[in-house]
């Protein structure tokens, strides 16, 4: 994979910085969102593929992407495929800050030093072409506007920036409202897009999602259970930040 084409984890933080604040919207969701995002980028480079609400790796060859390919990686050693809400809903704490690195690396975005309340440390990020951030903002509005179906890019794009709550960050108020209808509705148009965002609002609602099965046959025997009497199990729900990380503050 060449570096000429950006990334959708890339173009899904972007358009989550905030340009005045050098700040995220939505940062606790867009872990989650940046993890799904590397699974559709992934299955756009054939090397995975969704197997129901699997996920299964394909082809195993690294992309040349340091992050896409630690995630590949991962996936890879599982061994057999892994339920999208299940590796979305496993411990992402972390994922903006690798992308945040990983976007100054590529001089998408630069560092601000600053301090909180006077004292702790604090690290803002600014976009050092607001023409990128525009041209993809751009996609998604003709998206909107016109009707037309999108790419497969921005289809998936549009189904992730809904599902970790970004419509009221790029759509705000009242008159924002059918813009942002219009940016959910999107989510069908990426078959791979709607999965993996459908498996972030899972997570984020604290429901594994649980495969759907055949009915249960009429005549069941004495005692025997049906499968949906079984109780959905819970995704793993993420760690929360201990005292220490408070002594440097990442703002994101």
């Amino acid at each position: 994979m060449g570096r000429s084409r950006r990334t959708i984890p890339e173009e899904l933080l972007l358009l989550a910085l905030d340009p005045a604040t050098g700040t995220t919207a939505q940062p606790q969701s867009l872990d989650l969102g940046l993890a799904g995002a590397q699974l559709v980028e992934l299955a756009l480079a054939g090397r995975i593929a969704p197997d129901g609400d699997r996920i299964a790796v394909v082809q195993p060859r690294p992309t040349g992407d340091p992050t896409l390919d630690c995630a590949l990686e991962l996936l890879r050693r599982r061994g057999a495929p892994v339920r999208a809400v299940h590796w979305i809903g496993g411990p992402r704490l972390g994922l903006r800050q690798v992308y945040l690195a990983h976007l100054e690396r590529c001089g998408m975005v630069a560092a601000v030093a600053g301090q909180m309340c006077g004292v702790l440390p604090t690290t803002r990020y600014q976009a050092t072409d607001n023409a990128v951030t525009r041209e993809i903002r751009g996609r998604l509005d003709s998206a909107i506007r016109t009707g037309v179906p999108p790419d497969p890019r921005t289809a998936a794009l549009a189904a992730l920036a809904h599902a970790v709550g970004l419509g009221k960050h790029l759509y705000p108020g009242n008159e924002g409202r059918s813009s942002r209808s219009r940016l959910r509705d999107l989510i069908r148009h990426d078959p791979m897009g709607g999965l993996v965002a459908h498996a972030v609002m899972d997570v984020q609602n604290g429901a594994a999602a649980q495969p759907r099965r055949s009915p249960a046959p009429a005549q069941a025997g004495p005692g025997v259970r049906s499968a949906a009497s079984e109780p959905a199990r819970g995704v793993p729900m993420q760690p929360r930040r201990g005292a220490g990380a408070m002594a440097r503050a990442v703002v994101h």
